[in-house]
């Protein structure tokens, strides 16, 4: 590791070299920079729309993670990690050490959560690393190992044992999907143990603008428990980028934005008992062995008359790599037009190619210390704008919330924090009626919109809906809330093929969060009590019994435990 890390100081210090970020999903700052620009003491001109963050070259401050200047107040900060050289052109600064815990007692439950897996059991992700620069040119080393005690647990097939419905007729519809998106139920049979290359990026950077190749997480879009096209739900993955790491600010307002050319991989696992057939036909079709091309962009933009406000777009394209064209169109296809009709019709379709777009809208409100936000998307083209016009509704997912913050007048600079937020990916009888498919499943693609078997954009999943109200009392880095959630699992899986009002599967939970810091310390929990109805849809009617009579499905409690630590330099 030490020669790794001579190696790394030698060959900055040859470039010119600077742009260091603050990882999509990083416990207790990542949220407080945000929240900061309710209450004015964040710069209003960054969306947080368009993230990774860059906090020390959009904010002009010294330590990014160090928000509140509360270690450079303690002067525990000191030495902030740094190793200076080149004369001062060049600096080598230690990341913060994360350590993230996580806990399931009876099924996988968390999204959000990046490399981390849907696992039952304990789960562990550690992640450390370094930072150099030298004139335009820096590196940030950052890599994650994630393991997961990855224990068994009743999934999907293990419930259909059930004598109102033909067995075989269930593995059939379960495949059907799976054939559709490359979401392993349980990531192998055996403790899971990954290092990934993490939050690491290479750049080169002028003023504004940064030009990389990166590993790292991606949010676009104004939610923050879910966005249409990019989370940290799913590991980080390779990409060229060319994105924005502050403002650009003009005389009509400033701007924001990320290009992108990224290469999507296979999980490797499989669904269970993908050997199964019917009348000797291989129910489960594995996926093709090639990974996937993915291009895609977000700008925002701020109207300099209408101050908070944040208007942008989103778009993406996946193709596999063997069926690639070699024009530019073929591997920037974002800027295509929109609509079918103007891509060449039914040519699109020959391209195997699959695409998600979204438009959102964030607004600040500084003097009422709050926000409203909100997305709205498509999972398929239309063919031109009178069908736009006649269908808007067609392919379409949303998300849309709130957030308000009200001051303690007996303690200054306490508040208590009141955040809704409502996504929606269920497909609505338009859709149904031009056959349209769920947000992030596809035939032409069959590993759908994931990476690594994860999802990347909301990690709610295909078909689903999730309700959250959180409450908090807030002080600083300091926060202690209550969160409830209502979540519906794919409903677009359930109106097909299970239709029975009384099988929905729905999650309901109650929990606790909180965030602490310490020194140079910062901590996060969560605990959540999940009671699952009619879990993985199972219920059976009581014989003879009323056609809507409601009774007990198969009800199951899940707790899940989540903690975090890091230290700060």
């Amino acid at each position: 590791m030490r020669k790794y890390l001579l190696v790394l100081i030698l060959v900055t210090a040859s470039f010119g070299l600077r742009a260091q970020s603050l990882p999509v999903g990083t416990p207790v700052l990542e949220d407080y920079y945000r929240r900061g620009q309710l209450l004015g003491i964040v710069d209003s001109s960054n969306s947080f729309c368009d993230r990774p963050f860059f906090p020390i070259d959009a904010l002009k401050i010294k330590n990014g993670f160090d928000p509140d200047k509360s270690l450079e107040k303690e002067n525990l900060s000191k030495s902030n990690g740094i190793l200076v050289f080149g004369r001062g052109k060049g600096i080598v600064k230690l990341l913060p050490y994360i350590w993230i815990n996580q806990f399931n007692t009876d099924r996988p439950a968390g999204i959000n959560d990046g490399a981390m897996i849907p696992a039952r059991g304990y789960q562990t992700m550690y992640s450390r690393g370094i930072y150099v620069k030298y004139g335009h040119l820096s590196i940030q080393l950052m890599p994650e190992f994630v393991h997961a005690e990855n224990l068994p647990f009743a999934g999907f097939p293990d419930t259909r044992y059930d004598p109102v419905w033909a067995e075989q007729l269930w593995y059939q519809i379960y495949h059907y999907v799976y054939n559709k998106i490359d979401q392993p139920e349980r990531f192998g049979d055996k403790s899971f143990d990954k290092i990934y290359w993490g939050q690491s990026s290479i750049r080169l950077n002028f003023g504004a603008i940064s030009l990389g190749l990166s590993n790292e997480n991606l949010w676009w879009g104004p939610g923050i428990q879910n966005a249409l096209l990019m989370t940290n739900s799913a590991p980080g993955f390779k990409h060229l980028t060319l994105n924005t790491i502050k403002p650009i600010k003009t005389s009509i307002g400033s701007f924001e934005g990320q290009i992108i050319a990224g290469r999507l991989e296979q999980s490797g696992y499989t669904p269970p008992e993908a050997d199964r057939r019917y009348f000797e036909t291989l129910l489960y079709v594995p996926k093709p062995d090639d990974w996937r091309y993915l291009s895609g962009m977000v700008l925002t933009y701020q109207p300099k008359w209408v101050p908070g406000l944040f208007l942008g777009l989103t778009r993406s394209y996946q193709v596999y790599s063997k069926e690639m064209g070699k024009s530019f169109g073929d591997y920037f296809p974002i800027f295509n037009p929109i609509g079918k009709k103007g891509n060449g019709g039914a040519a699109e379709d020959a391209k195997k190619r699959t695409q998600l777009g979204s438009v959102f809208m964030r607004w600040i409100w500084q003097k009422a210390r709050g926000e409203i936000y909100f997305e709205y998307g498509r999972s398929d083209y239309f063919w031109n704008l009178q069908d736009l016009e006649l269908e808007a509704s067609h392919s379409s997912a949303y998300i849309f919330g709130l957030r308000k913050l009200f001051p303690l007048k007996a303690h200054q600079g306490e508040y208590i924090q009141f955040n809704m937020e409502v996504t929606h990916l269920e497909m609505n009888p338009t859709t149904q009626n031009r056959n349209g498919q769920s947000w992030y499943v596809s035939d032409v693609v069959s590993a759908g919109y994931t990476n690594k078997g994860q999802l990347l954009g909301a990690g709610i999943g295909p078909g689903s809906n999730l309700q959250t109200i959180n409450i908090s009392w807030i002080k600083s880095l300091k926060t202690i809330g209550i969160q409830f959630e209502r979540y519906v699992h794919n409903n677009d899986f359930f109106n097909t093929y299970i239709t029975d009002p009384r099988m929905n599967w729905v999650d309901i939970s109650v929990g606790i969060l909180a965030t602490w810091n310490y020194k140079n310390l910062t901590f996060s929990s969560q605990l959540d009590e999940i009671s699952s109805i009619n879990y993985q849809w199972f219920y059976t009617p009581i014989a003879g019994g009323p056609a809507q009579y409601w009774d007990h499905g198969k009800n199951l409690y899940n707790y899940h435990f989540k903690m975090g630590v890091s230290y700060r330099f």
